[in-house]
């Protein structure tokens, strides 16, 4: 029966994922709240469950987020990436008039992120806010997240290939 209910999950999210492809990306599908709201449908919600924890992963791993390292590489290797893991972007803040500084963008769909096209992306963090912990975001729903370095009118982006996205995937069920 569980399994059965699984399946329907995963079908009925399939078909919603495809019918939100020819949507906006932007607003994203909160399948968090979504789930919540409807485990006892297929058989999932038990009392003594405990929830998972979700993974907190640094970009770049020890290379942090810098000019000339390829972040398309790093998360195809990394991955995958689940529904409310965390991105820690870390990254020294500017010293002085011939540092270079870095920031964190989110772009709004593929073909920005493929031109690096900066206009319409959202600001998530800068120059100083990657230093000490660094800044977090939260892969909170399932829609593909674009990232970029916005300094420099997006040559950070388009020649020192500080760019990513992820897609993050639903987190395996575990009984």
């Amino acid at each position: 029966m569980v399994e059965k209910g699984l399946i329907l999950a995963v079908l009925l999210a399939s078909m919603l994922a495809g019918c939100m492809a020819n949507r906006d990306w932007g607003s994203g599908f909160n399948y968090t709240d979504w789930l919540h709201r409807h485990r006892s449908w297929y058989g999932h919600h038990h009392q003594n469950e405990t929830e998972q924890v979700p993974n907190k992963i640094i970009v770049g791993g020890s290379e942090h987020w810098r000019f000339n390292f390829s972040y398309t590489d790093w998360a195809f290797n990394h991955g995958p990436f689940y529904l409310n893991d965390i991105l820690v972007f870390k990254y020294d803040p500017p010293k002085g008039k011939d540092s270079h500084p870095h920031s964190v963008y989110q772009l709004p769909d593929l073909r920005s992120f493929v031109k690096c096209d900066l206009s319409n992306g959202k600001k998530l963090a800068n120059a100083t806010q990657g230093s000490g912990e660094g800044f977090e975001v939260v892969l909170d729903k399932w829609q593909p997240y674009y990232f970029a370095c916005g300094e420099s009118n997006g040559f950070h982006c388009n020649i020192g290939r500080m760019k990513f996205f992820v897609i993050p995937m639903l987190r395996p069920w575990h009984s």
